[in-house]
């Protein structure tokens, strides 16, 4: 266990808001992006893409690094460097050179979030682990938030540059914050780095659990990326459909309660229907009209999605494979974002062509037998007992 004193909560959600920040700059300025740079649209949504991707194939690497160097060392070593990266990208004069920022970024940020959860894992008890997981959630709402709303008035009244400077900067103040928070006592697997790989490999129930995690990010982070671009594609300007992004912030703000006070009476299955179903419906709606006034209740519904459906899949990862919750963890997390990458990178073309209303119908569709099948297997798993030292 991590050593007593004050409780973590609030640098732990600061972790989550900054990486989250970076995360969610770049939706609301892709359109800026490509007038700036005079490329496709579709060209910075790969840049996007790539972001994601490298961001989800990270995460297994630094699991298996925080193994050895520390949940918190690693976080902190990750963001001094992305910290650069990000900066770096600001000054990109091509889509090239910022996709290549903006990777890096990327695959550095990806150690941030799987390590949190990781943290959580190592240190609190399974019986109330999805209450914490949802209140780390209010560090991705406040990051979601003022993302997409700060973003898009950078871009309107200044430059989208100014996004990625903010987002460095925050970065390294985080390094620097973290040395308060105490490292956690971990129960380390002997043998080869590679041994709890070959425990996940072997159980299907935890194999399950990283394809509806890859399931999800294609459908509600690939929602997410796209809802921006979508708004201003029905001819509004960066700054309202940022505005009309960030209530996805308020409302997994206002949710995460919500969610972490009904975790502790409702069966998690139930919560993941709940979000599949608040997914299905939002991406119904946006696939039928992309104006701000319909595009606000869809973040609202995708923001229950998220912390009703999400919060439970991840506390699900924490619990599946106590012996290789390291492992398990940044896989998920893995899955989830090379799922929203290969989402961003296959409608690219569709984005270009404006053809919102085909995406998010393929979306609600996919929402449907992800919500139902998730709900199913989770109501007919029991949590196996956590190993001594976890």
């Amino acid at each position: 266990m991590a050593r007593r004193g004050r409780s973590p909560i609030l640098l732990l959600q600061a972790t989550a808001f900054v990486s989250t920040l970076d995360r969610f700059a770049m939706p609301p300025v892709l359109v800026a992006i490509a007038v700036d740079l005079d490329a496709p649209l579709a060209d910075v949504v790969h840049a996007a893409g790539i972001y994601f991707l490298v961001y989800g194939l990270s995460q297994p690497v630094w699991g298996a690094v925080s193994d050895r160097l520390g949940r918190v060392a690693t976080m902190r070593v990750t963001l001094l460097l992305a910290a650069v990266c990000t900066i770096a990208s600001a000054f990109s004069g091509s889509v090239a050179v910022l996709g290549l920022t903006r990777g890096l970024a990327g695959g550095l940020y990806g150690a941030a979030y799987p390590s949190l959860l990781i943290y959580i894992g190592d240190t609190v008890a399974a019986s109330v682990r999805q209450r914490e997981v949802a209140r780390l959630m209010v560090g991705v709402a406040t990051g979601t938030a003022l993302a997409s709303v700060g973003a898009g008035l950078l871009a309107d009244v200044a430059t989208w540059r100014a996004a990625f400077v903010v987002t460095g900067v925050a970065s390294l103040l985080l390094a620097w914050l973290l040395r308060k928070l105490p490292e956690p006592d971990v129960l380390r697997i002997p043998g080869s780095p590679l041994k709890p790989l070959g425990l996940v490999l072997r159980s299907r129930t935890t194999m399950l659990v990283l394809l509806l995690a890859f399931t999800e990010g294609v459908v509600l982070l690939g929602a997410l990326t796209l809802l921006p671009p979508a708004i201003e594609n029905a001819g509004a300007t960066t700054a309202v459909a940022g505005a009309a992004t960030a209530v996805y912030g308020v409302s997994v703000f206002a949710c995460a309660r919500a969610v972490g006070r009904l975790s502790q009476s409702w069966h998690p299955w139930r919560l993941i229907v709940l979000g599949g179903a608040a997914a299905a419906v939002g991406c119904a709606l946006m696939a039928v009209s992309q104006a701000p006034a319909m595009a606000v209740a869809v973040a609202a519904l995708l923001g229950l999605a998220w912390t009703a459906m999400h919060s439970s899949l991840q506390t699900w990862a924490t619990e599946v494979l106590p012996a290789a919750r390291a492992s398990v963890v940044s896989l998920f997390a893995g899955s989830l974002f090379v799922g929203s990458a290969l989402a961003a990178l296959l409608v690219a073309g569709l984005a270009d062509a404006g053809r919102y209303d085909v995406i998010f119908l393929t979306g609600a569709v996919l929402a449907v037998p992800l919500g139902a099948g998730a709900g199913l297997a989770r109501s007919r798993w029991h949590r196996p007992a956590e190993p001594v030292g976890s």
